[in-house]
C-alpha cells in the first residue's frame, strides 16, 4: 500500500529496522537544519545530489547480521546476505540458497539440498558447513533468531551439498523460519552471498554492487553510500534534510519521535498481533461461555481506522490477513456483533438489569482490564474496547499500568482481561500463547483439544496446512483464550517521487530490489 504522508507526527520510529532485529518468539512487545538551496543555476545539481540514494548506518557498531545488535545496521543485512529461504508479502517462503527440501516419514528430520554455483562475495563457493555454522550461530542464546529454533534439536552437514535439521516435534512450515542470513566468517564483517558488499570505513562506508552475483540479476544502484548517524534525532534530521533516502517506521509503536513533511509511505504487513487475553483460570472469565460472548463485543474496524490510523488490518483470527492461512469465511462469522454478544451473555447467565448492568442474580459482571501505558495507541485502543463492553452492560475497571507493573500483574494473574501485543514467528506458531507451559499463556489456558489441533497444524505440510489452521482457529474461537483484534502494518518512508516499485516485507524492506526504479 502506498500513500502520501503530509505533516505527519510519527510515533515509534523504527529507523530502518526490521523484524529480524528482535527476538522472534511470540513476545509481549513494549524505539542545525541545512538551509534549502536557493534558486540559482546550481539548484538542479544540488537537488540531484540530494536525490542520491543513501542509507543510514552506525559506523562504529557491528554489521554482523546474526550477532550484531544495532537495528539500523541489521536492516542493511538483506542487501549483503541471503538465507535458505525468503518470505514474501504474504509470509510465504520461497527458496533462495536452497534447491530442494524433503522430510522423513516422521516429519522430524528435514534435508535441505543447497543450490549449486552460489558464491560469496570473495568468489568462494557456498558449502553446507557455511549453512550449518550460520544456523548454529543463530540458535545461540543471545541471538535475535534464537526463539524460532526452540523446536530444533540439531543441525548438521549431510551427504553431498546437504544440510540436515532435526526437530523435537514435526513442523511442516520449517522453511518459513529459515530466512536466517548465511555468512562466511573472515575475522571482521562476514562475507555474504547477496548482491552487495560492504566497503570503506568511517565516512566512506558504502555498499558496492558485486560483480558476478550468482543470481545474474542487475540491481538498480551500483553503489549505495552509507551515512553515519549516532542517535535517533540525528536520523530524523538526516532524513528531513535528504541526507538519507529511506526510513522504516512503526507509526503506532511505543517511542514517540517527531517527523513532519511530505513523504511517500509504503505500508507492509507484519506478524505483530494486537489481541485481548483472558484469565481462564479464575474470575468471571474462567467461564468459556462468557469469553466467547465478549469476543463478539469488540469493534475491530474502529480500532484500526480511527485509533491506529489504518496502519493495521482488523483480524478475527490469530494469523495475519495477508497470509493464505487466513480463512475469510470463518473470520466473517466472528466479526463484531453486539446482538450476538448480548444473546451469549444471557446464555452465560448474565442478565441485563434495569440499571443497565449485567448480573447473574447476585453480583455484577465486573472485569479488571489491564493495559500497558508505555504505548498511547494501545491505551486508546483499550479505552475504546472497554467502552464497547460497557455498552453491553459489563462494568469494566480499566487499569493503565507502567510496563513493570503490567508484566507483574500478568505474571500474578491479577486481571480478567488484558490488551497484549505479540510478534509471531513466520510460521504463525501459537505455542507461546496457548500451550499450558507457553511463555505468554498468562491466562493459564489449558485445553487438550487445542493442543491436539495445534500439533496437527504445526505438523501439516503445504497441502493440508490451511485446513489444519482453520480447524485450530475455529476451536480457539469457541474456547476463546484470546481474541485477536488486528495485525499491525509497518511503513517505509521515502522522499516524494524518489523511487518506485517498492514491495517491502517484514523481514526485508529491500524485497524486490531489482524491480526498483529511481526517480
Amino acid at each position: 500500500m502506498k500513500k502520501r504522508l503530509s505533516a505527519l507526527l510519527l510515533s515509534g520510529v523504527l529507523l530502518l529496522s526490521c523484524a529480524a532485529c528482535g527476538p522472534e518468539t511470540a513476545e509481549e512487545t513494549p524505539a542545525p537544519t541545512t538551509p534549502a538551496p536557493t534558486e540559482t543555476a546550481g539548484q538542479s545539481q544540488t537537488q540531484t545530489e540530494q536525490r542520491e540514494f543513501v542509507l543510514p548506518c552506525y559506523a562504529s557498531e557491528s554489521f554482523h547480521p546474526i550477532t550484531g545488535g544495532n537495528r539500523t545496521n541489521l536492516t542493511l543485512a538483506p542487501l549483503m546476505y541471503e538465507g535458505l529461504y525468503e518470505l514474501d508479502q504474504s509470509f510465504t517462503p520461497s527458496p533462495v540458497l536452497c534447491a530442494s527440501a524433503q522430510t522423513d516419514e516422521t516429519g522430524l528430520i528435514w534435508t535441505f539440498t543447497l543450490r549449486e554455483g552460489v558464491t560469496f562475495s570473495d568468489g568462494s563457493l557456498l558449502t553446507a558447513s557455511d549453512v550449518v555454522y550460520s544456523l548454529q550461530l543463530a540458535m545461540g542464546e543471545n541471538s535475535p533468531y534464537a526463539g524460532r529454533f526452540s523446536g530444533v534439536t540439531g543441525v548438521a552437514a549431510g551427504e553431498g551439498n546437504t544440510v540436515t535439521v532435526t526437530l523435537s516435534a514435526p513442523n511442516g512450515a520449517l522453511p518459513a523460519l529459515l530466512d536466517v542470513p548465511v555468512v562466511k566468517e573472515t575475522g571482521g564483517t562476514p562475507l555474504g552471498t547477496g548482491p552487495y558488499v560492504l566497503t570503506g570505513e568511517g565516512d566512506s562506508l558504502a555498499l558496492e554492487a558485486r560483480t558476478g552475483w550468482w543470481k545474474g540479476e542487475t540491481v538498480p544502484l551500483a553503489r549505495i553510500p552509507l551515512h553515519d548517524v549516532r542517535e535517533a534525532n540525528g536520523m530524523i534530521h538526516a532524513f528531513d534534510t535528504q541526507d538519507i533516502s529511506m526510513v522504516t517506521v512503526d507509526i503506532t509503536g511505543s517511542n514517540a519521535l517527531g517527523y513532519s513533511g511530505t513523504y511517500e509511505v509504503w505500508d507492509y504487513a507484519t506478524s505483530v498481533m494486537l489481541y485481548i487475553g483472558y484469565n481462564t483460570a479464575s474470575g468471571p472469565c474462567a467461564d468459556q461461555g462468557l469469553r466467547k460472548a465478549l469476543s463478539y463485543g469488540y469493534e475491530r474496524s474502529a480500532v484500526t481506522k480511527s485509533i491506529l490510523s489504518q496502519h493495521a488490518r482488523a483480524a478475527a483470527l490469530p494469523v495475519s490477513p495477508a497470509s493464505p492461512l487466513y480463512d475469510q469465511t470463518l473470520a466473517d462469522s466472528l466479526e463484531y456483533a453486539p446482538q450476538t454478544a448480548e444473546q451469549l451473555l444471557e446464555g452465560a447467565g448474565w442478565s441485563l438489569g434495569a440499571d443497565g448492568l449485567r448480573t447473574n442474580g447476585w453480583q455484577n459482571l465486573s472485569l479488571r482490564f489491564i493495559v500497558n501505558t508505555d504505548n498511547t495507541y494501545k491505551v486508546s485502543a483499550a479505552e475504546y474496547l472497554a467502552q464497547g463492553l460497557e455498552k453491553l452492560g459489563v462494568t469494566v475497571q480499566l487499569d493503565k499500568l507502567a510496563w513493570e507493573d503490567y508484566v507483574a500483574a500478568l505474571t500474578a494473574g491479577e486481571f480478567d482481561l488484558y490488551l497484549g501485543e505479540v510478534k509471531l514467528t513466520g510460521d504463525f506458531d501459537l505455542t507461546a500463547l496457548i500451550a499450558p507451559a507457553g511463555a505468554l499463556n498468562y491466562g493459564k489456558y489449558s485445553d487438550a483439544d487445542a493442543q491436539t489441533l495445534l500439533a496437527a497444524f504445526r505438523a501439516a505440510g503445504e497441502d493440508g496446512r490451511s485446513a489444519a489452521a482453520s480447524a485450530l482457529y475455529a476451536h480457539l474461537a469457541e474456547t476463546a483464550p484470546i481474541t485477536p483484534i488486528c495485525f499491525k502494518n509497518w511503513s517505509v518512508l521515502t522522499h516524494w517521487g524518489s523511487l518506485t516499485g517498492l514491495s517491502p516485507t517484514q523481514q526485508n524492506v529491500f524485497y524486490g530490489l531489482t524491480g526498483w526504479e529511481m526517480g
